[in-house]
């Protein structure tokens, strides 16, 4: 029994998949159509993919011991800039290209102040958000426009019921397998634990904390395109503080801290599961939305609080 709960402490993510199944058993008693219900478990995964998809940027971000705060402004400006470049005369396939690229190049402005000036990225990308903010509220006129794309892209993009779910599920096997089994992710493992050891082993940290700001962009800038597909029109409000922080939410409760050198993929889209449980759960069985901050923020805390003294055990467990 011993050796089978030190081999789930070993492993990252277990804990938060225990917790995600008893909330899961709980809302489900508490509400037989919470899980057996079509509408509801799609309603849980519309929620869910954003903030997974959103939080393996922030992941990267924060391994590296950085932050992006303009992840949600950046998810309000690409669809506009896919909107504009569509009504300048771009097919829509390319316009998602062009404002994909634009999400990418406001990342790369936020990793090159925050490198090449040591700005910390706090306050970098704290002057990004309301920068983007306001260039959204600007070029939109604050007005919500129709995204008015062919029937097949818009259902590829996320119109279809799973659609963007599957985008999410996709995007964490990738990002998973990249942080895991790749130079690039090894080295940013490396470079947030130890920076001065990283720089001195020949690990390019500056150059990899850019590529990550650059990742954590785009894939704001394609989260906010599925939305925008979704639901068939571009709103100027959408996005915002509340789904970075979700996001960032989201990686802590999976198991990544602020202070970098650690964090997974996989644990980050538990993390989103669980907020998408807690969200769902709480709306079926008639609580507001007050309780839910009230127990995402108690959430966070218990979870920072777990993951440092299980951090410790399997400190002590790998030296024994």
């Amino acid at each position: 029994m011993s050796h089978i709960l030190g081999g789930l402490l070993k492993w990252r993510e277990a804990s938060v998949i225990v917790v995600a199944v008893v909330l899961a058993v709980y809302f489900q008693i508490a509400n037989s159509s919470f899980l057996f219900s079509n509408d509801s478990v799609q309603n849980l995964s519309q929620f869910v993919a954003p903030v997974a998809i959103i939080a393996c940027g922030e992941v990267m971000l924060m391994i590296g011991g950085e932050i992006d705060l303009s992840a949600g402004m950046v998810y309000a400006l690409a669809p506009f800039l896919m909107y504009f470049l569509a009504q300048a005369g771009l097919p829509y396939p390319l316009a998602v290209l062009g404002a994909l690229a634009g999400a990418a190049l406001v990342g790369a402005l936020n990793g090159f102040v925050t490198v090449m000036l040591d700005v910390p990225s706090f306050v970098t990308t704290l002057g990004t958000l309301f920068l983007l903010n306001g260039l959204t509220l600007t070029i939109s006129a604050g007005t919500p426009v129709e995204v008015e794309a062919g029937r097949r892209l818009a259902w590829l993009l996320g119109r279809a019921g799973y659609a963007e779910f599957a985008w999410a599920l996709a995007i964490v096997a990738v990002m998973h397998f990249m942080l895991r089994n790749t130079r690039w992710g090894l080295h940013t493992i490396a470079a947030g634990a130890n920076p001065t050891g990283a720089s001195e082993a020949g690990i390019r940290t500056r150059r990899l904390k850019v590529g990550n700001f650059i990742l954590c962009g785009a894939l704001s800038g394609l989260t906010g395109i599925l939305e925008a597909f979704r639901i068939a029109s571009i709103d100027p409000t959408a996005g915002g503080t509340h789904i970075m922080f979700l996001a960032v939410a989201a990686a802590v409760i999976g198991g990544t801290p602020l202070a970098g050198g650690s964090g997974t993929i996989a644990g980050a889209m538990v993390g989103a599961i669980v907020l998408g449980i807690l969200n769902d759960g709480f709306t079926l069985i008639g609580i507001n939305a007050f309780t839910f901050d009230l127990i995402l923020g108690a959430a966070i805390l218990v979870a920072m609080l777990f993951n440092i003294h299980i951090g410790r055990f399997r400190r002590r467990l790998s030296v024994s």
